[in-house]
């Protein structure tokens, strides 16, 4: 019988050092974060993938079997392809069981599947934002398979009915917990507005001193025209794999407030208040929206 896999989730055997990233600017804090806690070893983190250096727990259940069947009938007489689509497709716990340490591992679940000693650094963002950036990768991706319009998204994620929601719920549960030591709770317009500060900040929780020039040439390197040309950043082998459209850009414009391209009036006032009720038994604020 197979076991419930949550249950494996929150029992993984975590180590010291385990590195957990949640939920918003996802990409830009695994950078971040491996850099910092790898003593910013570029040449390593040019040369391995980043999926590969920060493996995505729970991405193997986004998959139908009869969409994995697709890309391997896609793929036949290429092996190197059929084994790619197999790893990706196939759950990494065993996988991770085994990983020497530190481990580093991107997922977007709530706290409360996860094992309660693990270091975790938690991202939040500006929901009307989150809701552009996941209607935007959730159209790209072929595995996903959303084909309807950016409205029709919207309004079924404030309604919590895709996956990953109920979406306050989640950030709430991370923010009541956000004083605990192994846990570090960032906000990506943070980032945003003071990079090198909040680079010191991810340092200091990693137990990590790096100089101001070290500092600033890692701003350099996150920088989002640096990332948009970085191979080990840019999903191409998604490309390759028919997994994602070609005209897939999934290092965008790293900007704050982008919502507002696409947001209508009524989208805005529903979307307020559905923010307002939501926060109204927390005092957790969104940097943006004060």
């Amino acid at each position: 019988m197979a076991k419930p896999y949550p249950f494996e989730i929150r029992n993984l055997k975590p180590d010291e050092a385990e590195k957990m990233k949640a939920f918003s600017g996802t990409t830009w804090t695994q950078e971040l974060v491996w850099l910092v806690a790898n003593n910013l070893d570029y040449d390593t983190a040019k040369s391995i993938l980043l999926m590969q250096r920060f493996p995505f727990l729970e991405f193997s259940t986004m998959f139908h079997s009869e969409m994995i069947q697709y890309y391997l009938e896609q793929s036949k007489g290429d092996e190197k392809k059929q084994k790619e689509i197999k790893m990706m497709t196939t759950h990494i716990l065993d996988q991770l069981a085994m990983a020497p340490s530190p481990r580093f591992i991107k997922t977007h679940l709530p706290l409360s599947m996860l094992s309660p000693n693990i270091l975790n650094t938690k991202v939040a963002r500006d929901p009307r934002d989150v809701i552009v950036s996941f209607y935007l990768i959730s159209r790209s991706m072929t595995f996903v398979g959303w084909t309807g319009d950016f409205k029709s998204f919207w309004d079924l994620l404030i309604n919590d009915l895709l996956h990953w929601m109920p979406f306050f719920e989640h950030l709430k549960e991370a923010w009541e917990k956000r004083h605990h030591p192994n846990l570090l709770f960032m906000f990506f317009e943070e980032l945003k507005k003071d990079l090198p500060a909040m680079i010191n900040r991810v340092s200091d929780f990693m137990g990590k001193k790096y100089s101001d020039e070290e500092v600033a040439t890692l701003c350099e390197h996150l920088h989002v025209n640096n990332f948009k040309k970085n191979p080990s950043l840019n999903i191409e082998i998604f490309k390759e794999l028919g997994l994602t459209k070609p005209d897939l850009e999934f290092i965008r414009r790293g900007k704050a407030g982008g919502w507002r391209d696409y947001f209508d009036e009524e989208m805005i006032a529903r979307t307020d208040k559905w923010m307002e009720e939501n926060l109204r038994d927390t005092d957790l604020r969104f940097p943006s929206a004060e």
